[in-house]
Order: C-alpha cells, then structure tokens, then sequence
C-alpha cells in the first residue's frame, strides 16, 4: 500500500479520505482522535497546534518521523486545514517533501486580502466591500481574522475591537453556496455545489454548523459561479482540490473566499472508491483525473458543546459519529466536540437528518459525561480561537 504523508489540524477527513483511495495514510494533527488513529497507518497529535498553530520546530520532526517509520517512502505530503495563514511554514515544507497541493505564495495570494480581492476586481468578480482598515461606521460590517476559514472568527464590527490581523468586509444578507473543484494544467473541474449552515452561538454568531449537497443552483447562480471560479483558478493558478465560498444574493454570485486544499466537503461528495482524492493528486501531478461517482444526498455537520462543558464518557459510538474524542477528554463550552454525517433523498432531508442525529449526540455524550465541568479553565480542546472553533479545523 502506497504510503501518503497529511498534516492539518483535523486530519480525519482527508485520512478517510486517502483510505478509500487505497492509500496508507501518515498523519499529524492536533487533535489525534480515535477514529483518526483507527484511519491512519500512523499518527503524531500535536494538540498545541490548537492554540498557537503549527511549527516548523515540532511540524517537520514529526513528519520525518512519520515518513521514517513508514514500510515504503510517501509519495508526498498533503496539506489540510491549518496552513493558511503559515506560507512561509507551506515553503519550508516543500524543501523538505514533495508537496502535494498549492505552492505557498498560491496561498499567501488566496488568503491575503490585500492582494484577494484586488485580484477578483481585475477580474471583474463580484465580492463584498472589503477594507483592512475598520470602517468609520460600524454598522452593517462584519470583522474577519485574516487567513482564518470558517467562521468562528467572524464578528459583527460593532461588537470586534480593531485589533491587528483582522479586516472588515460589508455584510450582505444571501445564501451560502460553496463549489468544490479539482484544478489541473490550468483548467477547473467542477466537482458539485454544497450548500452551508451556521451554528451561531454566543460570541460566535457566523460559526461554522454543516453543509450538504450535492446541490443544484439556479442554472444563471451556477453559470456565474463556475465563471468565477475559472478565473480565479487561471490567476492564482491553483492546482488540485480547492473550495470556492459564495454568498447568492440579488442575483449575484458575491465570491467571499478560496480554500486552496482539501476540505470539509470531502465527506459529503467523495465516493467510496476515494476518487476524490486521488482526483486532488492527478491534479497536482499533471494527470489525468475522474469525477466521483453520484450518490444519494449528504451531509455533514459538527456538534459544539453548547450545552456546557463536559468531559466524554465511554460512549458506544454510533457509524455516523466522525472526528471521536477519547474518553476522559474534557472539552470546553461551544468547542467542537464531533462531527456526524448523513444522508437522504434531498440535501435538505441529508441536513434534517444530520441535525436529528446532532441531538441523539448531544443526548448521548451529555447523559454519559462523568463530570460537566462548571469552567473551562484546562482543556483537551481548550482553545481553538486561531483557527476558529471548528468549521475550519475540520
């Protein structure tokens, strides 16, 4: 089995990934769950990557470490979450292993929004207001962390203070849609649209809660967003999987951000065979690639420990049940806890199910913790405010 080396914050989704393709995956990540290491051929948890982000210090060591142990040597290295705000860190990765994704300055120019959006104005794309400095009059502008996915770190400008690293960006009430693409010589394939939810809460009103799909957008949405996504594709020139987020509204398609690597939407429209992923390699190699398979709907969604603190019990854990902490871990109130996936007839009944199985989690984990915390002072998954708290760590 050909081995394949992955780092991000939340390796799970990209390790099953690589799984179905016939691959054995390497992982490091920060959170080293169960069904992480029952994936991966084998696993370094690196849990301080949580708080202040991956280091070269401690990323690299624990890659070769990896790449070492294994029976034959990675054909590469595979980037998640975690990476975009870090090109200097992609760069001195790609000196030391075959990188299999986006060149650091491809992401530094996607996730910059001093040079993003100047880039969608050359190219004539629609995209909200957006400035680096704050707006004399807060109201209808949002805050935004820069180089941060998701949108745990999104905060309406009148309740952000104008600290460093953030900018701001005109709120426009629409419905997320996001493309997911394999880029290849130049040229975008069009993989299928999945439609976004939050799960607002408390300090974080534009959280991250799930998408399904496939979906099918008005045929004029989807003619704009496939436009769009071509052209930034030929600009930055992106190579393999890459996510494109939309916000439709008006009629039109308002481009917020690329996410130039695998994704979340790895669980909802990868196939059994793992096509997808061997789709992001034939993109990054110059091969040919194929499509997924269609499938019925799906979903995916992650559940926050909104109902307060806990520490998990020994829970028998449901099939549907993904990104699982050991028991005895102690996670703190509105941080991720797991993930659950379902599927249906439609994209809404994949969501309706996805939020029914949300409860049954909710239910379970809380009726077994042995002990709520009454603060989150010390936790496994304690802090999570660099990368947001879930969303984009998965």
């Amino acid at each position: 089995m050909t081995a394949v080396l992955i780092a991000a914050l939340s390796g799970r989704a990209v390790a099953a990934a690589a799984r179905r393709a016939g691959f054995l995956p390497l992982v490091v990540d920060a959170f080293g769950d169960a069904d992480t290491r029952e994936i991966a051929g084998d696993l370094r948890c690196l849990t301080g990557a949580l708080r202040s982000g991956f280091r070269a210090r401690s990323l690299i060591p624990a890659l070769e470490s990896l790449a070492q142990g294994s029976p034959r040597p990675p054909v590469g290295l595979v980037l998640g979450s975690g990476f975009e705000d870090c090109p200097k860190l992609v760069a001195a990765l790609a000196r030391r292993f075959a990188l299999i994704g986006n060149t650091a300055d491809t992401i530094a120019r996607a996730k910059d929004p001093a040079r993003f959006f100047p880039l969608l104005d050359a190219l004539a794309i629609a995209h909200p207001q957006t400035q680096l400095e704050p707006p004399r009059d807060p109201h209808g502008w949002l805050s935004k962390r820069l180089g941060a996915s998701g949108g745990a770190h999104i905060l309406p400008c009148t309740a952000a203070a104008p600290t460093r690293g953030r900018y701001y960006q005109r709120h426009i009430a629409g419905t997320p849609v996001s493309v997911l693409a394999v880029a290849a010589g130049g040229t975008i394939h069009i993989v299928g649209f999945t439609r976004q939810w939050s799960a607002g809460a408390g300090q974080h009103p534009y959280r991250y809660g799930g998408a399904a799909g496939p979906i099918q957008p008005d045929a004029a949405d989807a003619a704009r967003m496939i436009a769009a996504t071509d052209s930034v594709c030929g600009a930055l020139g992106l190579q393999g999987l890459a996510s494109f987020d939309f916000l439709l509204a008006d009629g039109t398609a308002y481009l917020l951000e690329v996410n130039p690597r695998p994704g979340a939407t790895l669980d909802v429209l990868d196939d059994a065979s793992g096509t997808l992923f061997r789709a992001h390699l034939a993109g990054c190699q110059g091969r040919q690639l194929a499509m997924p398979a269609t499938h019925a709907a799906r979903a995916s969604a992650i559940l926050y420990a909104d109902n307060g603190p806990l520490t998990v019990g020994a829970v028998p854990w449901p099939q549907w049940a993904a990104d699982r902490p050991y028991p005895g871990t102690r996670i703190g109130r509105s941080r991720p806890v797991a993930s659950v996936v379902a599927s249906g007839a439609t994209d809404r009944d994949a969501e309706q199910n996805c939020r029914w199985r949300l409860e049954e989690l909710s239910q379970m984990l809380y009726g077994r913790a042995p002990d709520r915390e009454r603060n989150n002072a010390k936790t496994h998954r304690s802090r999570t405010e660099r990368v947001g708290a879930g969303g984009q760590a998965r």
